[in-house]
């Protein structure tokens, strides 16, 4: 593409005519005052009214796709920090409790309004009548709704006390996985609901209730939203059974107002929990990690805690833990484990701690839900940032045509430098796959390692093409072939599988020239084809490895890359000074490599032939005239002269 053709291809954006306004100023006002989607065509509908020129109509038009996108960002990141902060504010709320009637309506109308729901509800288990009742409504209308009871299996709600899972229905009438009955189709007809979705509010294998969220319109309800409902019946069956353990406390002190030596036990234990839950709500609240939560309940416990990863876990006791929704005693130490939507994170262990008081116990099982909450907040911000990188570098793959300084701005916030040499790097795993599901869990691995891998190197990483692709900065000193082995080297043990790593040339100034990564990637995947036909899988290489072996190997023949990258610097030079190193070259080689039979056939003197030469060796470097880059000069030269014929 000329310039002329980039110039005039980024001129709507920026010109409108000598009376107008900038194109995004519309645009940026309509963000301000955080207008709907139907608000932004408005600009350029009344740009083609007013038969404005097409370039202005043009600017419009690009500065509207360009404030949706933003729109849109925003919205994701409001969202998420709204779903967070509720998590937050619940779980802070649930380390002051005092009023489980205050708390449980909190936590009904937050999954609501983060659901975007017309109705959410909780129901909990009657254990004297064996079924579950209305507990707390949010946005209902209907009494006999609102007094509704469901047997065991009876109702979409029965089924998740039954199953002890999660369930969602688009349209209730028509859903045949429940059983109707007809007081309660009445009830849901009476309220008008649609689409419901329940999770069960869990105390270990224990179901003690439900909760809902409902739309008066089908709906699809998406696995983040599924997930979002279960986090908060989390939290509520945690406020339930906090406000059980009070309650359980508060007996325990009353029955023991004789024994003063109990009493004081008793109320050493509850300051001991007290402590303890405002520690983890501090903690919560100033956005403290995993080891500062074992570090608090090691020092109210007075004992040693510590977070552990599964594998480093006894197997018997975390199961047992996991299973029971309780910590469990393991010889001298306790193990509570660390759980969050049936998925195991670890598990928080103490010490040398046999006898633990049954409070005590409560406080550990407290930290590791709490701990649960913080690796989850964790993981969700590293997810984040990891697909903002991924489709940052998805832009200088596919675009062409995007703007150098909106380009610089968004890998700075990244902490990425594009006006610093980089190397684009194509990754792909080579071990066996069972079946389709492992091979996929083994890309998201891939995937995975390279992110982060590319987080604390300052670079980007995307999945493609099946493996992944990872643009890294080339640190002084460092080659890019030592790059590429490194690279294979780290992501094969974060993985534990073998890791084929082909790498780019170094390539430069990546914001101005963005189609630059696009041709890096090619020549990378170049190098990875050829690094697998030679068997070398689980290693890493540089095109610059392979001369003009590449071209043999790769299925994409780049003639004029290995011409350039070979005897380039001898074109340029004939090109500048208008001299004929070229031909000089193409008589020593046809002249079995002997200056004397060479300047007979050039009709020069030998001398002459020995200064081209030497000018030769000054560009191509000491050693052109080894074999091996012997071979490769006149296969450059042969290729060079038929692209020119």
């Amino acid at each position: 593409m000329s310039r002329d053709h980039v110039q005039s291809a980024e001129r709507p954006a920026r010109e409108a005519g000598p009376s107008s306004h900038p194109a995004e100023a519309p645009f940026l006002e309509l963000l301000a005052r955080g207008a709907a989607v139907d608000a932004y065509e408005e600009p350029v509908l009344r740009a083609r009214a007013a038969a404005e020129p097409a370039a202005r109509i043009a600017a419009l038009e690009h500065a509207k796709l360009l404030a949706l996108r933003v729109r849109s960002e925003l919205e994701g990141r409001r969202r998420r920090e709204a779903e967070l902060s509720a998590l937050f504010e619940t779980a802070h709320d649930l380390a002051g409790l005092r009023d489980l009637d205050a708390v449980l309506p909190a936590i009904v109308q937050r999954a609501r309004s983060l659901l975007g729901t017309d109705v959410a509800y909780l129901s909990l288990h009657d254990p004297a009548r064996g079924d579950t009742y209305m507990r707390v409504t949010e946005g209902s209308v209907a009494a006999r709704f609102q007094q509704l009871r469901l047997g065991m299996g009876e109702g979409l709600g029965g089924l998740v006390a039954q199953t002890a899972r999660p369930y969602v229905t688009d349209d209730y009438f028509r859903d045949g996985r429940f059983q109707h009955t007809t007081t309660i189709d009445a009830g849901v007809q009476d309220e008008g609901l649609v689409a419901i979705l329940g999770v069960p509010l869990m105390l270990g294998p224990q179901v003690i209730g439900v909760l809902f969220a409902a739309d008066r319109r089908a709906r699809v309800f998406e696995r983040e939203q599924i997930a979002l409902l279960g986090s908060f019946a989390a939290l509520a069956a945690a406020a339930i059974d906090t406000a059980n353990l009070l309650t359980e406390t508060r007996s325990a002190l009353a029955g023991l107002e004789r024994a003063n030596e109990i009493i004081k036990d008793r109320s050493a234990v509850i300051e001991r929990a007290s402590d303890i839950h405002d520690r983890l709500a501090e903690l919560v609240l100033r956005g403290g990690g995993v080891h500062d939560v074992a570090a608090a309940v090691a020092e109210v416990l007075d004992g040693t805690v510590e977070f552990t990863e599964s594998a480093g876990t006894p197997a018997p006791a975390l199961e047992a833990s996991r299973a029971e929704g309780h910590a469990v005693r393991h010889g001298k130490d306790w193990i509570a484990a660390v759980t969050a939507g049936g998925e195991l994170l670890g598990a928080l262990v103490l010490r040398g701690h046999p006898d633990l008081d049954p409070v005590d116990q409560r406080t550990l099982e407290r930290a590791a839900m709490v701990t649960s909450l913080l690796l989850l907040a964790r993981r969700s911000a590293a997810e984040a940032e990891q697909r903002v990188r991924g489709e940052l570098l998805d832009d200088l793959l596919d675009a062409r045509d995007r703007d150098p300084r909106l380009l610089r701005e968004r890998a700075t916030r990244l902490h990425a430098d594009l006006d610093a040499t980089h190397v684009v790097l194509a990754a792909r795993l080579d071990g066996p796959a069972a079946d389709a599901d492992q091979e996929a869990a083994a890309r998201r691995r891939l995937w995975s390692a390279a992110s982060h891998l590319a987080a604390t190197r300052h670079g980007l990483a995307a999945a493609r093409d099946g493996g992944t692709v990872l643009l890294l900065p080339l640190v002084r000193g460092d080659t890019v072939t030592d790059l590429a082995r490194r690279t294979a080297r780290h992501l094969g043990t974060a993985v534990h599988e073998a890791v084929t790593v082909g790498a780019s040339a170094a390539v430069d100034g990546l914001a101005a020239r963005p189609d630059g990564v696009a041709a890096a990637y090619v020549e990378a995947r170049r190098c990875l084809d050829a690094l697998r036909l030679l068997g070398r899988t689980g290693d890493g290489a540089a095109a610059d490895d392979f001369g003009f072996l590449g071209l043999l190997l790769a299925g994409d023949r780049d003639i004029a890359g290995f011409v350039d990258r070979t005897v380039g610097q001898v074109v340029a030079y004939d090109e500048r000074r208008g001299t004929d190193l070229l031909h000089t070259l193409d008589a020593y080689f046809a002249c079995g490599m002997s200056p004397a039979r060479t300047k007979d056939e050039l009709h020069v003197h030998v001398n002459t032939v020995a200064q081209r030469l030497e000018r030769v060796g000054r560009l191509l470097g000491d050693d052109w005239q080894s074999p091996a880059r012997v071979l490769e000069i006149q296969l450059a030269l042969r290729l060079h002269r038929l692209s020119a014929a």
